[in-house]
């Protein structure tokens, strides 16, 4: 989902998230935020004083409640273990980067997000994105589309390629790639609860190509479960959308063998108003469940696990967030190793892609949000990512504009060429501060994963315990508590936003914004109706039928998904027909 898709969301919502709608009316903190970790062990330090002296004033703590000391020692790292703990680059528990060489064998891809309006539009955009040196692509999809509906339908009106493209048949995924070789470019499909569906159509496409499946290389997000916490852009219930996610890793693992089938986002939670740990926590959660679903169809680990990856946030607490990428990584490792009993490396590294936060974007002085950007995609680069994406700094307006995308592009390669970040593997390894607050933030996301895993029973308690936290609401409370708090900060000058609740400038800054054209919604529904007309309605209607049968039998859908693309079934007719055999859920809200 693109940063203004969220911003709307939450206007949407009639909820204040963090820094997404600007600055309001002063407000009283009344909420409690407590440090998560309130000791401070100061013994064995030659800088007591310097610290006694700093602990007078209030403790500096990090967005996500963490206290941080004046200085820190030795003796923060005491019990910690270099060889368990970090060991090298490229080697369990991984801690320290996925590769032995990192960016010094490959920089990070390139991969600013892109959707909007038809896919011929989008297909523009991505032209001009390769040419201004991004070498990865990645698709936002419209709200239609994202919910399994069709431009034409009645729900669809005045969003149809408003806050990304829009894909009604496998005639816009073909248009959409025109003259772009999906077997040399990675593709990011950002689809979730329709995804067998639009991952359907890019394999047909391929196909139609004569594009082999073992070469195509990249992603599609396909995680269900967050859709239920995070982005909310829910088709089916938790049970029958966790299924199709399972079908696509299956399919995947015996059919597109390079594909990433699932990338396990905690960016939309994040999004959402999680602080970083409970977006970690609630990420590796999701994960867990994933993979047990997975074992539970009875797939070995180490046939699928090496193709999940992961998509974090990144936020502007930069050794924070360097931390929480880095405990990710050995949180993982040891899940997989440990829990899993997994065999491989592969299985065990997390890789992950980072989009910089919309919600951090304001307003106000808005080419303020250049350095917010940096400094996030910073952040990104020093925690060890693997792509990235750097929002736009007119974001918090409306769909990023070309000079947006050049300049976020920009600072990308800048980054990459004149930093001098990428000279050595894992700079900020040994670092008193950064080791320390990793451990802090690894022990306060276990917390979260034993509270969810407490509520499953049975043999996979964590597929189990993710529905039962989805169902019971706990996960959206206490993401919808960080939020609040964190907003509440904001309101009382606590935590200060340069250019909204202090340093504000006078006057404004003229820009040169993203125009969208409504008469897109109008061309993409006459491509709609040419594509319904020009097809064999008895074709349509047989293939349609299997599918439903397939999902009554508990079959793959997969395979039945690909016959009724290449009949020209449109998205909404498919999920139409899911929603027949599972239903249509509806949120039943948690206040």
């Amino acid at each position: 989902m693109c940063s203004t898709a969220t911003a709307k969301f939450w206007n949407a919502s009639r909820v204040s998230p963090p820094m997404a709608r600007g600055w309001m009316a002063a407000a009283t903190c009344t909420c409690h935020w407590a440090p998560r970790r309130a000791s401070i062990n100061t013994s064995g330090s030659g800088n007591q004083q310097l610290m006694a002296d700093g602990m007078k004033e209030q403790p500096k703590r990090t967005l996500s409640g963490l206290e941080v000391k004046p200085v820190y020692t030795p003796d923060d790292l005491a019990g910690s273990d270099f060889a368990r703990d970090l060991g090298q680059p490229g080697e369990f528990p991984f801690t320290r980067g996925p590769y032995p060489n990192m960016y010094l064998g490959r920089l990070w891809t390139r991969r600013q997000i892109a959707g909007f309006g038809t896919a011929q539009a989008t297909n523009e955009r991505y032209r001009f994105l390769l040419d201004h040196g991004q070498n990865g692509i990645s698709t936002d999809f419209d709200h239609p589309t994202l919910t399994g509906y069709d431009s034409d339908h009645e729900l669809a009106e005045g969003e149809v390629g408003r806050l990304g493209v829009a894909i009604d048949s496998v005639r816009d995924m073909d248009d959409l790639f025109l003259d772009i070789p999906l077997d040399e470019v990675s593709v990011s499909l950002t689809i979730n609860h329709p995804a067998i569906v639009l991952l359907g159509m890019f394999l047909s496409v391929s196909k139609q190509r004569g594009v082999d499946w073992g070469k195509l290389r990249g992603t599609v997000q396909n995680d269900s479960l967050k859709e239920f916490h995070g982005q909310k852009t829910f088709a089916l219930g938790p049970g029958p959308s966790l299924k199709l996610t399972t079908d696509i890793v299956e399919f995947c693992t015996n059919h597109v063998p390079n594909w990433y089938t699932i990338s396990i986002s905690g960016y939309h939670i994040r999004e959402s108003g999680s602080d970083a740990v409970q977006e970690l926590a609630f990420t590796i959660a999701q994960g867990m469940a994933y993979v047990e679903s997975a074992m539970e169809r009875g797939l070995p680990v180490d046939s699928f696990a090496p193709r999940l990856s992961f998509f974090f946030g990144c936020h502007n607490d930069l050794f924070e967030e360097v931390a929480k990428y880095r405990a990710a990584r050995r949180m993982w490792a040891r899940i997989m190793k440990d829990r899993y009993k997994a065999q491989k490396s592969e299985s065990m590294r997390l890789r992950f892609h980072t989009q910089t936060l919309g919600s951090t974007l304001m307003r106000q002085d808005p080419q303020n949000n250049i350095a917010r950007g940096t400094l996030q995609a910073l952040a990104a680069v020093l925690g060890g990512t693997q792509s990235l994406h750097v929002s736009g700094y007119d974001e918090a307006f409306d769909i990023p504009s070309e000079e947006a995308m050049r300049m976020s592009l920009a600072t990308q390669l800048i980054l990459s060429h004149e930093s001098g970040v990428t000279n050595t593997v894992d700079p900020l390894a040994g670092s008193y501060f950064v080791e320390s607050l990793t451990n802090d933030i690894e022990e306060a996301a276990w917390g979260y994963i034993s509270k969810i895993e407490e509520m499953g029973s049975g043999e996979y308690l964590m597929k189990q315990g993710m529905l039962s936290a989805i169902d019971n609401g706990y996960i959206e409370r206490e993401i919808s508590r960080s939020a609040y708090e964190y907003q509440l900060r904001i309101e009382s000058g606590e935590q200060v936003v340069v250019g909204l609740n202090q340093y504000q400038s006078e006057g404004t800054q003229k820009l040169e914004l993203f125009q969208f054209d409504p008469e897109e919604e109008e061309w993409q529904k006459g491509r709609l109706a040419e594509t319904k007309g020009g097809r064999s309605p008895t074709v349509v209607k047989s293939a349609l039928s299997s599918l439903k049968q397939a999902a009554r039998d508990d079959k793959n859908l997969m395979p039945l998904v690909l016959e009724a693309v290449g009949a020209l079934a449109t998205e909404g007719e498919i999920l139409d027909t899911m929603r027949d055999v599972y239903g249509e859920y509806v949120d039943p809200g948690v206040f």
